[in-house]
């Protein structure tokens, strides 16, 4: 046996080890399931597809505050059929997709509360969003269903493991190497309250751990960490969100509980790297009257590069929401921030005047948008940098079982590795997913990024300009109403006109998931 496959087995042994009883068993209940063909089946939550969501119950990052996503609660759909030789028919498009007399509203947060019905894709920018903004959308969104039983404490456990082939382990222009991977994906989800529509006050937390561990190259292997801690009060007129996400990760990806294939990966850094990710909301909500509300917004987030350049931003914002009718508003305000860049980065302001709307077309489709102008000044010697800011997206549900999600913007971040240099961030992201037969879930996540770098003092350089795309078609099978299994294909390349950060890299790869 060559050394390196002993080294890989005894530590895979010694990370597994202390657990193997509950693996066993976890095994054991999997393949029990899987072997009782006559149990009826019901749709369950697929292995989630990303990154980059649909905007949730708060207004749109970029554009005040490049937020963070969350998922959008999907819109309803005509009642699914029963699926054959089952003890029951699959659940109801309103029991599914739950509406609300208010949709899209900037104080309500829309994800669906059913763990037997795969939840509708998302599409969301990269990087979670930007370096401020009122979080909606979220850059580590919660799992998106969860046990919504009569009590009033809920849960939900389940397990993904994924075996993956990559060309490019170190996403490099010159150095390409390719490797097996495993990934073990577990994700807990506890909360009281009204936790999947928030329209009532409610504490949630989902906690995501990720182990990935390389065959032949065990120095890559990364240990991520996702937390989501989310709490709100309602009363009479006044809705108050709380929230907080962690993201502790060590791999080149920027992952998320909705994307753990790295659709979105690191195009800053461009390889394997080491970044902690830190964001605090805070959310007020006050009716003035039946049609007029005013909300307010405090936003922290932290992006820490150990070794590299950390930033850090504060900002708040002020908005006035107008219900024109029962599924249009339209909100206008603004946003301040002041964002603090480790040396030899220069510290900055920023100011933003931005519209928004959010618009339930018709039952099948809605839509938001948010949009606006940034100004931002620098403590050094260059000239204020104004800049268009933005955030669309739709989410569209034709026939059941079909779910098609849109999202764009435009963002501004600080560099992690280029010294004085901010980039403007534009992206696209799509989705779609369509059940076919019952049983089996047919996937495809496409999106484009451009980074176009800009000095954030004179004198500097920054002609860096970046252009990143990825395409990712997935199937997906239903074998239980508590176990699924799919593959997928990821391709995702990035084109600089600096060579140094092209590279471009191919994945395959095979799952599982488990819900207990």
């Amino acid at each position: 046996m060559r050394p390196g496959y002993a080294l890989y087995i005894h530590r895979f042994a010694y990370l597994i080890v202390g657990r193997t009883s509950a693996l066993v068993a976890a095994m054991f209940f999997a393949v029990v399931l899987a072997t009782e063909a006559q149990e009826s089946i019901e749709e369950a939550a697929l292995p989630p597809w990303s990154e980059p969501t649909l905007p949730s119950s708060e207004p749109a990052p970029s554009t005040q505050a490049a937020p963070l996503p969350s998922a959008p609660e999907p819109l309803p759909s005509t009642p699914a059929e029963p699926l054959p030789s089952s003890s029951a028919p699959l659940p109801s498009s309103e029991q599914a997709f739950p509406s609300s007399p208010n949709p899209w509203s900037p104080s309500t947060n829309y994800t669906t509360a059913e763990t037997t019905v795969v939840p509708p894709p998302v599409a969301t920018g990269p990087y979670g969003g930007g370096p401020y903004g009122s979080g909606s959308y979220n850059a580590f969104p919660p799992g998106e269903t969860i046990y919504q039983s009569g009590r009033p404490f809920h849960y939900q456990l389940s397990l993904t493991v994924r075996g993956v082939w990559d060309d490019n382990i170190f996403i490099s222009h010159t150095n390409k190497v390719s490797d097996y991977y495993f990934a073990i994906e577990p994700v807990f989800t506890i909360g009281v309250g009204d936790i999947a529509g928030r329209n009532r006050s409610y504490l949630r937390l989902d906690y995501m751990p990720s182990a990935i561990l390389f065959v032949d190259h065990s120095d890559q292997d990364a240990f991520n960490q996702l937390i989501h801690l989310e709490g709100g009060y309602s009363s009479g007129r006044l809705t108050l969100t709380l929230s907080e996400d962690i993201a502790l990760l060590e791999s080149a990806n920027l992952n998320s509980f909705f994307d753990t294939t790295g659709l979105w990966a690191n195009t800053d850094a461009s390889g394997p790297t080491r970044v902690n990710i830190f964001y605090t909301r805070l959310t007020a909500n006050y009716a003035l009257t039946p049609k007029i509300s005013l909300q307010g917004e405090f936003n922290s987030p932290s992006y820490a590069y150990p070794g590299n350049i950390s930033d850090y931003t504060i900002s708040g914002g002020l908005y006035v929401y107008y219900n024109w009718t029962p599924k249009l508003s339209v909100g206008i305000g603004g946003t301040f921030g002041y964002n603090w860049v480790d040396e030899p980065s220069t510290d900055q302001t920023f100011e933003q005047i931005n519209l928004r709307l959010n618009y339930e077309v018709t039952a099948k489709l809605g839509l938001y948008a948010s949009g606006g102008v940034e100004f931002r000044q620098f403590d050094g010697n260059r000239n204020t940098y104004d800049t268009p800011v933005f955030e669309v997206g739709a989410t569209y549900n034709p026939f059941s079982g079909t779910h098609i999600s849109l999202a764009a913007g435009r963002r501004i971040y600080n560099s992690g590795y280029l010294a004085n240099q901010n980039f403007a961030d534009t992206y696209v992201a799509g989705r779609f997913q369509q059940r076919l037969f019952h049983r089996f879930y047919l996937g495809l996540g496409a999106g484009y990024e451009n980074s176009d770098y800009f000095a954030a003092r004179d004198n500097v350089s920054a002609p860096r300009n970046d252009d990143y795309w990825f395409i990712e078609p997935s199937l997906d099978v239903l074998i239980t109403r508590w176990l699924s299994a799919g593959v997928y294909y990821l391709h995702r390349e990035d084109s600089s006109n600096q060579d140094f950060f092209s590279w471009e890299d191919n994945q395959v790869g095979v799952r599982a998931t488990v819900r207990f």
